[in-house]
């Protein structure tokens, strides 16, 4: 029956409205820019993403979790706030596709530390993905000949936070259903980034207001259209699809914000997918999967 459901052209279609979905994000919060704090718009976010947790909220009020349950959803959660603040940090400071293609390092960062956190073990091939993906980066900071702006730290530190939240993610939906994972995620992130928002807040405007509930709709549909992906095509069809969000990131930054495009971004960025879809397709072939979608780590 699953088989019959299977077809890599819907999964395909899927991957690209779920990339269309996050660009998306990336221009609306990119377009707020710097009077909003990073902390308050990424909490603001999130308050109006538990909009779309109502429909559910009766089911998780019956839920039961063990103290140690509670422990990981709360360090998850933790890992998780970090992140997505450095993101939204990182977005008012430096090109769009730039943040694309930094973001493509986070299936990277999971890999490695899947070895130390789950037992992994890295084949030489593996390593030497890895080693490519590390080159790709440099590539688009370029250390030494180019001045590196808060917000490439930001970024580098984002994927590492985001890869600590997805092992645990992994941990957990072993424990626990997928609709508990994301929403309890959803819950912790709201009330982690409350005291930061509060202590940085500015009062939006009602256009930045619906510019951040346009930012909840695309995060949220975005999360929705991937699993429709996952269900209609296997990883090793959907992941390379995932590389036209650079594409279309290069393009809006352009015409929408003046970008211009930057052929060692598109080079690193095109270096670590190459490197994410190789470990990618090791996996299916050891018929194993640790090493996330890009999108999979996406706020």
């Amino acid at each position: 029956m699953a088989e019959n459901l299977q077809s890599p052209a819907r999964g395909v279609f899927w991957m690209v409205v779920t990339g269309l979905c996050f660009v998306a994000v990336t221009a609306l919060v990119k377009s707020l820019g710097q009077r909003i704090p990073a902390a308050e718009s990424a909490f603001l976010r999130y308050v109006m993403g538990l909009l779309f947790l109502l429909p559910v909220a009766k089911s998780l009020s019956k839920v039961r979790l063990t103290p140690r349950l509670w422990r990981l959803f709360t360090l998850r959660a933790v890992f998780h706030t970090g992140g997505v603040v450095l993101w939204f940090y990182a977005m008012t400071r430096i090109p769009i596709a730039e943040v694309t293609a930094m973001n493509y390092i986070n299936p990277v960062y999971v890999t490695v530390l899947a070895v130390f956190f789950l037992g992994e073990r890295l084949a030489l091939r593996r390593v030497m993905a890895i080693v490519a993906a590390l080159i790709g980066a440099l590539m688009i900071l370029r250390p030494g000949f180019r001045e590196l702006d808060p917000g490439h730290f930001a970024m580098l530190a984002t994927a590492l936070f985001f890869a600590g939240s997805y092992l645990l993610a992994k941990i957990l939906s072993g424990e626990v259903s997928a609709t508990v994972v994301v929403a309890l995620l959803s819950v912790g992130v709201t009330i982690g980034l409350a005291p930061l928002a509060i202590a940085v807040w500015v009062w939006p405007t009602g256009p930045e207001l619906l510019v951040l509930l346009g930012v909840a709709f695309f995060a949220t549909a975005g999360h929705y259209t991937m699993t429709l992906a996952f269900a209609a095509a296997p990883v090793t069809v959907t992941q390379p699809v995932t590389f036209l969000q650079l594409v279309w990131a290069v393009a809006l930054g352009a015409i929408a914000f003046g970008e211009p495009a930057d052929p060692w971004v598109i080079a690193g960025g095109s270096l670590i997918m190459a490197a994410v879809i190789f470990i990618t397709w090791r996996e299916a072939v050891l018929k194993r999967r640790i090493t996330p979608l890009v999108s999979e780590t996406k706020t």
